[in-house]
């Protein structure tokens, strides 16, 4: 009964932690961009790093900037969609992959990682306006 509750438990705590790694799925991407163009223009490990660091963090201020000064609704709507757009893609992909193995219907694949995809886009979303918000309102 202890392995049962340990292992549910861990499952749990796999699916908060990936929830909270597919909403910054734009900062990694472009985080790891940049680490690979500075590494492979033959930076060290350290540079590399700081440089990864600084593009992650330069996406997210982008973005959260478009949102304090941009009063165009239409302009926040993009901007809020080229941050979630990949986290849907890493929402679809992390929900289809742990429930690959649990059914065999491929319709219902989809639909369940299309369900999770639209879940953690929303999800992102909502989280950087919410952000954006909480920063241009002091």
């Amino acid at each position: 009964m202890t392995l049962i509750l340990l292992a549910i438990s861990l499952s749990i705590a796999l699916c908060v932690i990936a929830y909270h790694f597919a909403i910054y799925a734009l900062p990694f991407m472009v985080g790891l961009t940049a680490f690979q163009y500075v590494y492979g223009a033959d930076a060290g490990l350290l540079m590399s790093g700081l440089a990864a660091i600084g593009a992650a963090l330069l996406s997210v201020a982008l973005v959260i900037a478009v949102l304090g000064f941009a009063r165009n609704p239409a302009l926040r709507l993009v901007a809020l969609t080229a941050f979630a757009i990949p986290a849907a893609v890493a929402g679809y992909a992390l929900v289809y992959g742990v429930t690959k193995n649990a059914t065999d219907s491929a319709i219902l694949l989809n639909l369940l990682g299309g369900m999770g995809g639209f879940i953690i886009g929303a999800a992102a979303m909502v989280n950087l306006n919410a952000l954006g918000t909480a920063v241009f309102s002091r």
